[in-house]
């Protein structure tokens, strides 16, 4: 335990000397909620909302925060504790307690993973029942991929090639289940509601295809299929039919039809597209503009366009997408607004204050814009701020950069 706690403080002074005493804290926090997780040394989940009361929030462990967290950790040089939530993430996509195909659900229940791994739930006393969240039992397509890209990241870190062999599977899912080459290509978004029949998201999302389009492209690297590399295209082609080339923005995705495009503006698509498309054109730096002009807030950058809050979450994005394009100024006055919504148990908050709306919904069955965000800890904030402050790019599994 001595050499334990003298290799921790290493690793700690390491991290203050190469990036700073905030990605120091960032890392540490990211570690420290690995741990409190479950005891012991198995596989877990890590919730995503420390602290929230609400029944479909408090015992959730959402599938993108722990991906996040897994890659954040790595950049953080924490391989091992990135090992603990990556291989209940590799469990869950073993075997999953109903349907055999590779996927992974949106949630699971925070703590020591079980076999096959549970979405979360509460008991309805009401209903004097077990009740489960249609949204988190299902699968959305990004949700997937980011389970990939932990995956991806694990096995370069490790060397461990179930990590790469459950990468590969993932991403098979999407490419045999969610690809759509009808005009405007790309995938689609997924699938929702409760076992064991659950529905076809037909409507397209640009986050979706860049995740996919960067994953697909990191496996054709990896292992030189050429299978991957269409798959990639199909992906980036969608990303660039999302391009809106007047407005010098991307558009957020199609109506449930898959053809139409959908209203609304989104910050992260904006960004991840310089982050997760290598080859991306001269033009789509235009986007860049379109963020500062339409979601900049207090110092911040907001979801959407409304500008009623600062995302946290978004504005660390922002500073490693300005760290990308060698904007470093940018990048430290985006990374002070993050730093500042640290929380005494040195998570980041999800907001800087009050709440963030979206303008979008939790799930198909909602009929308001319910996705917000609230003033409370949050994994995903908090991973996406260690990336940032490492100038790690979950995308490629490089720092910002390298070649």
């Amino acid at each position: 335990m001595h050499f334990r706690k003298i290799a921790l403080a290493v690793v700690y002074f390491c991290l203050a000397s190469a990036y700073g005493q905030a990605a120091a804290q960032t890392c540490a926090a990211l570690q420290h909620a690995v741990r409190l997780a479950a005891p012991g040394t198995g596989p877990r989940f890590v919730v995503s909302y420390p602290g929230d009361a609400h029944p479909a929030l408090a015992h959730s462990a959402f599938t993108y925060d722990n991906a996040l967290a897994v890659i954040a950790l790595v950049a953080c040089g924490h391989v091992e504790d990135a090992r603990l939530v990556g291989d209940a993430l590799e469990r869950a996509a073993a075997g999953d307690r109903t349907f055999k195909d590779g996927r992974v659900r949106n949630a699971y229940r925070t703590g020591m993973a079980a076999t096959p791994p549970l979405p979360p739930g509460w008991w309805d006393d009401r209903a004097g029942q077990w009740a489960e969240d249609a949204y988190q039992d299902g699968s959305a397509t990004g949700n997937v991929i980011w389970a990939a890209l932990a995956m991806l990241t694990l096995h370069e870190a490790t060397g461990q090639t179930i990590y790469r062999d459950r990468a590969i599977s993932l991403m098979r899912w999407v490419a045999d289940l969610m690809a759509d080459p009808a005009q405007p290509g790309g995938f689609i978004g997924g699938l929702d509601g409760f076992d064991p029949a659950q529905r076809r998201l037909n409507y397209k999302a640009t986050e979706h295809n860049i995740d996919a389009a960067a994953a697909f492209a990191w496996l054709a690297r990896l292992t030189g299929d050429a299978a991957w590399t269409r798959h990639a295209a199909l992906a980036r082609g969608f990303v660039a039919a999302a391009w809106d080339g007047t407005e010098g923005r991307f558009r957020i995705g199609t109506k449930p039809d898959g053809r139409s495009w959908a209203p609304g503006a989104a910050l992260d698509i904006q960004l991840w597209a310089h982050l997760g498309i290598g080859d991306a054109p001269a033009e789509w730096r235009r986007s860049l503009t379109w963020v500062e002009a339409h979601h900049a807030v207090a110092g911040g950058f907001d979801f959407n366009d409304d500008r009623d809050g600062v995302w946290i979450e978004g504005t660390a994005q922002a500073a490693l997408t300005y760290k990308m394009v060698g904007q470093d100024q940018k990048a430290a006055a985006a990374l002070a607004v993050v730093q500042a919504a640290r929380g005494t148990d040195g998570l980041l908050y999800a907001t800087a204050a009050g709440t963030v709306s979206t303008g979008l919904a939790v799930g198909p069955s909602s009929t308001t814009d319910d996705f917000r965000y609230y003033h409370q800890p949050h994994l995903g904030a908090t991973a996406w701020a260690a990336l940032a402050e490492t100038g790690w790019n979950p995308f490629t599994g490089r720092r910002v950069g390298a070649k």
